[in-house]
């Protein structure tokens, strides 16, 4: 399944607010949530997903009124020094 990375502003959010906006993202059952990455201190979040297209994560964090900044597409990724595409 496609994989997407997602990056969010958390304007004024506490770590109880970020935890809830983490707990929302891993009990969806349209998309999957992959990994959270979190700076409290520039106020930043990325997601990674699994969706079966963009326009699907995108309908669903517009129904759950998830704000997000941009949303990338993964193709390549690199684990052990070697580019491998992603499916």
């Amino acid at each position: 399944m496609p994989r997407y990375l997602s990056q969010h502003t958390l304007a004024c959010l506490t770590r109880q607010g970020a935890a809830e906006l983490v707990r929302l993202a891993y009990a969806a059952t349209q998309v999957t949530a992959k990994r959270v990455l979190l700076n409290m201190q520039e106020g930043k979040m990325l997601i990674e997903f699994e969706a079966p297209d963009r326009e699907a994560l995108e309908k669903w964090l517009i129904s759950q009124k998830f704000h997000f900044d941009s949303l990338l597409r993964i193709e390549f990724e690199c684990e052990d020094g070697t580019l491998h595409p992603v499916g």
